[in-house]
């Protein structure tokens, strides 16, 4: 009889293997629910997951896009703010180099007044006066001394104001670059996209740079660099006003002095012409009285000696008369007559001599004062042509008025505003 041979081992009934086979059953049906539950879940978190990246992304362009906005508006700003600046520099240059033209102007009638002051000096005797006119030159030259400090003064304040207006073109040409430079990294950034050839995973891209700043100090920064160039314009243009008020006071004051000078120098030589001539009047008249004086000296020495024979004769007489012998020398009418005609000869020379004396002291006089006479109109007339030199001196002052320029060469401080332009495409 054959016999099977059986595996060793122990042997599971058949309730056990149904519960087996009931158990790997639960399992394998809880294993796939647990596994369908993680599908769905990751299903669910994949279209999450795409979704939030997608708008995440679409929120990081829009902030770019924003970002870029606002730095275009700021650029543009900034910009029509330097063009501002560049011309408001130009407006004060300009402003300061016609004060500096003005100012070199004075420089002519101040060396007419010093010459016409020099020329006067020349006077002699009693022309040497301190009348009106030197009163008016030295006026003149205190007027335009002021004036010389005043325009001095408003140039060196328009230097000072260029200084800083240039120093805030400076910072709005600094404040340009820089947002070029943050417009061209954020347009670079916004024209990227998931797909681009250049992206790369960076070593900590999340840090925080040194020297950030928040969007608060960011636009307080360029607030600030608009604000003060506009605050330094405004102090600019109330500067050119200034200037162009000072220049016009200036000016107005140099030609009413100017025309007050010439007045008194033209008034001057009037009251001088009308002193030399009236000396030359009196010259004349003195000249025939003492012509006329000698006339009448030469008069008075013939008569005086011509009285000479008639006493002779007297004398001859009485000393004849004295020879009559005995009674006949008496004092008859004849002798009174003859001593009265002595007497009265002796009376008539000594009166003509007394007479010859004081009208020969008179004519000496005469001719004393004739001469201090035609040294007085030899110094009025000199007076004259220094005051007619002084008159012609000033007619260079005419031109320098109408045209208000001056040959002279102007230092002007140089607009660096046309360097720091940015060409921003």
């Amino acid at each position: 009889m054959a016999t099977l041979s059986m595996k060793p081992g122990l042997r599971c009934k058949v309730p056990d293997w149904e519960n087996n086979n009931k158990q790997i059953s639960d399992t394998a049906q809880h294993r796939r629910h647990i596994s369908h539950e993680i599908r769905q879940e990751s299903r669910a978190l994949r279209n999450e997951t795409a979704n939030k990246t997608i708008w995440d992304e679409y929120d990081s362009s829009r902030r770019l896009s924003d970002r870029i906005s606002d730095i275009t508006r700021w650029k543009k700003s900034l910009e029509a703010c330097a063009q501002e600046v560049d011309a408001e520099i130009e407006a004060l240059t300009l402003a300061k180099e016609e004060t500096e033209r003005a100012l070199a102007g004075t420089m002519l009638p101040l060396e007419v007044t010093a010459e016409c002051l020099t020329l006067r000096e020349g006077r002699r005797g009693n022309e040497l006066v301190s009348d009106s006119v030197e009163a008016e030159l030295k006026k003149e030259v205190d007027v335009i001394d002021g004036a010389q400090r005043v325009l001095q003064q408003r140039i060196d304040q328009a230097f000072e104001q260029l200084c800083l207006l240039q120093e805030a073109r400076h910072q709005l040409t600094l404040d340009l670059q820089h947002k070029k430079e943050a417009l061209d990294v954020d347009m670079s950034c916004l024209s990227l996209t998931s797909t681009s050839p250049a992206i790369s995973l960076k070593p900590n891209p999340t840090r925080v740079p040194s020297g950030f700043t928040t969007p608060q100090q960011w636009e307080q920064f360029s607030l600030y660099n608009v604000t003060r160039a506009k605050e330094e314009m405004q102090a600019s243009l109330q500067l050119r006003e200034n200037i162009s008020i000072t220049r016009a006071q200036v000016q107005n004051e140099l030609d009413a002095q100017r025309i007050a000078t010439e007045y008194s120098l033209r008034k001057r030589t009037h009251h001088l012409e009308q002193a030399i001539q009236e000396l030359q009047w009196q010259l004349k008249t003195t000249r025939d009285e003492i012509t006329e004086l000698e006339g009448d000296i030469r008069g008075l020495e013939r008569d005086w000696q011509a009285k000479a024979a008639p006493l002779k004769l007297a004398h001859t007489r009485l000393e004849n008369r004295t020879k009559r012998p005995g009674v006949d020398l008496c004092r008859d009418d004849v002798q009174h007559g003859l001593v009265g005609e002595v007497k009265q000869l002796d009376s008539t020379i000594l009166s003509l001599k007394q007479k010859l004396s004081h009208a020969q002291a008179s004519l000496q006089s005469l001719g004393h004062h004739k001469a201090q006479m035609m040294e007085d109109l030899s110094c009025k007339q000199e007076a004259l042509t220094l005051e007619k030199r002084s008159i012609q001196t000033r007619c260079r002052l005419i031109p320098a008025v109408q045209n208000d320029t001056t040959s002279m060469a102007v230092v002007s401080l140089n607009n660096s505003g046309d360097r720091h332009k940015l060409q921003i495409a």
